[in-house]
């Protein structure tokens, strides 16, 4: 035992444990704040936590439900990154292999379940919040993090629904994609479009317009299936991470987990 402590002893003493931790390990509530203020990770944890806010009855636990599951989409998702290539010659059978084929092949199963569980999760949790009447002052900053999480959640769903590069993919995508066709001031038939045009010529028009710059051409070929790729696996999972630190901490900010009003 006393070969542990003095291993522990010499980590914790190191430059290594001191530069993650500035103020070394918290004891009582100062120490415990300056750590939380001094560390990012350490941050987004609480030094108290109310009793309320850990009742079933109103949280369902669904914002938590939703973090572990983008974690294990997340996972699963590196995982599959090692055997897919997004390619429209080795999509679809890759996609096969990580079925049939492939060691662990179930984390397919899990990242596609898992998706649309979260997805669920996050509409429960943004119904439970509206229910409650957590959206209002102060929290009406974390609110709209919370909106845009909640759209990243639907894109991260919309691109990943392309991947397989099935006939179910394609054909969804493409009625999917068409609706940007709408945007408006952004689509060729959206509101505003017509109105920008430049010496007598639209700057917005079907090779120019946000379903263009979505599918990376006028129709859904393998520049979508690479731009897609992309979205899903690295852009757009970035954005959700630091948004949901963001999100962490203004729960925090604000007096922790809300209750009914």
């Amino acid at each position: 035992m006393s070969f542990l402590k003095d291993i522990q002893s010499s980590i914790v003493k190191s430059q290594v444990w001191k530069s993650i931790f500035r103020v070394g390990i918290p004891t009582d509530n100062r120490k415990r704040a300056l750590a939380m203020l001094g560390n990012v990770v350490l941050h987004l944890h609480p030094i108290k936590v109310k009793k309320s806010g850990l009742r079933m009855s109103y949280t369902w636990c669904m914002g938590g439900t939703a973090f572990f599951l983008f974690l294990v989409e997340t996972i699963t998702g590196l995982l599959l990154m090692f055997y897919y290539r997004p390619t429209v010659e080795y999509a679809y059978f890759d996609m096969i292999d990580l079925r049939e084929v492939a060691a662990f092949g179930i984390m397919r199963e899990l990242h596609r379940w898992g998706a649309h569980a979260m997805v669920i999760a996050v509409w429960l949790h943004m119904f439970r919040v509206f229910m409650t009447g957590s959206y209002k002052p102060p929290r009406e900053f974390n609110w709209n993090v919370g909106v845009i999480l909640l759209v990243l959640t639907l894109l991260l769903s919309f691109t990943g629904y392309l991947l397989p590069w099935d006939q179910l993919a394609i054909w969804a995508i493409t009625v999917g994609s068409n609706m940007a066709r709408a945007t408006p001031m952004l689509g060729s038939e959206g509101p505003g479009a017509a109105l920008l045009t430049l010496g007598g010529t639209k700057l917005i028009h079907v090779g120019s317009d946000a379903r263009f710059g979505l599918i990376a051409g006028r129709t859904i070929g393998g520049g979508t299936l690479i731009r897609f790729y992309v979205l899903h696996c690295v852009a757009i999972p970035f954005v959700a991470a630091f948004l949901i630190a963001v999100h962490f901490w203004r729960v925090r900010k604000d007096g922790g987990i809300s209750g009914p009003v």
